[in-house]
């Protein structure tokens, strides 16, 4: 193996290792995020609080970790892309010993943002569906005389109404829509992974040199982390908006009174008119606390080298 390949799986696997840590610790304040994004009207959950603890007592424990496996699964190649295809992008438009530029680190940002929604996007369609299913079913206790707007999932020609899982969400969409259906709301994962990734890796770069030690070649394994939460959390707050669109689109299965979407303009619309301006900023602060400690994760990981410890005891 060439020092080349060697640097790209390290990358690879520190990006795999960072996600599972990361996706681990903060995955019921994510489920917070997409229950308070989703509700409507007559607010169900006062704030991520009340949501993890209602959750908790409904649906136990584990009920805050609803599709987490999916998440778990797939979190590994979709930040190992991410972040590898940055670094890629940068050393392919920045040559060594080039001044930092930041136009040069926004193209490489919009890069790795485009690159990884080929994951990214099935990834969070499925994981949405389960999040979402706790909440829809207290909705419906409260409306069940009613008729429901909502879809069901579907095996042969009989309606199904047992816990879905993460296979037979797949299975039905790839059954009645094709690889489209998993693809649902790419555009809006798109509009919102490329501007988050070029606000996020330039700043992250700037941020970290900042305490760059030229005795150690690099900075402080604690700048880092920080520099990755500080980072992670101004480009996640400055796209919620643009995450609660995805959400709203990619939600499959709606409760009483709630709207199906045409699309991110459709979406946006109703959004500003029936809930105000307000609305397009739901879920901001639970962004804030995931995507803050798993890209300070991600910078720490890197620091330590863990991809690059473990192929050394391979060689």
């Amino acid at each position: 193996m060439t020092h080349q390949d060697l640097s790209i799986t390290a990358k690879l696997i520190n990006g795999g290792v960072a996600g599972l840590v990361g996706v681990t610790c903060v995955f019921p304040i994510d489920l917070a995020k997409t229950r308070l994004q989703n509700q409507h009207g007559k607010a169900m959950y006062k704030g991520m609080i009340d949501c993890l603890m209602k959750t908790a007592r409904a649906e136990g424990f584990f009920g805050m970790y609803r599709g987490a496996a999916v998440n778990l699964t797939l979190v590994t190649p979709e930040k190992a892309i991410k972040l590898a295809a940055n670094d890629f992008f940068r050393r392919l438009l920045m040559e060594d010993g080039m001044q930092r530029n930041l136009k040069m680190e926004m193209l490489a940002g919009c890069g790795a943002g485009m690159c990884q929604v080929v994951v990214t996007c099935p990834m969070e369609m499925l994981k949405i569906q389960l999040q979402d299913a706790g909440r829809l079913a207290v909705h419906h206790q409260g409306s069940a005389s009613a008729p429901s707007t909502s879809r069901s999932y579907t095996t042969g020609s009989a309606s199904t109404h047992r816990r879905p899982s993460a296979t037979l969400i797949a299975w039905e969409l790839l059954r009645t829509q094709g690889l489209a259906g998993l693809y649902r709301g790419l555009g809006a994962t798109l509009l919102r992974d490329i501007p988050f990734s070029i606000i996020y890796f330039p700043l992250f770069a700037n941020l970290n040199n900042l305490g760059f030690n030229e005795l150690a070649g690099k900075a402080s394994f604690a700048h880092s982390f920080v520099s990755g939460c500080v980072a992670g959390s101004i480009a996640a707050v400055a796209v919620t908006p643009l995450d609660v669109l995805k959400t709203r689109i990619q939600t499959l299965k709606k409760g009483l009174g709630e709207d199906m979407y045409s699309g991110i303009t459709d979406c946006a619309r109703k959004l500003w008119i029936q809930e105000g301006p307000s609305a397009f900023m739901k879920g901001a602060g639970c962004r804030a606390l995931v995507i803050a400690p798993l890209f300070g994760i991600a910078q720490g990981v890197y620091f330590i080298g863990i991809g690059e410890r473990i192929l050394k005891c391979f060689d």
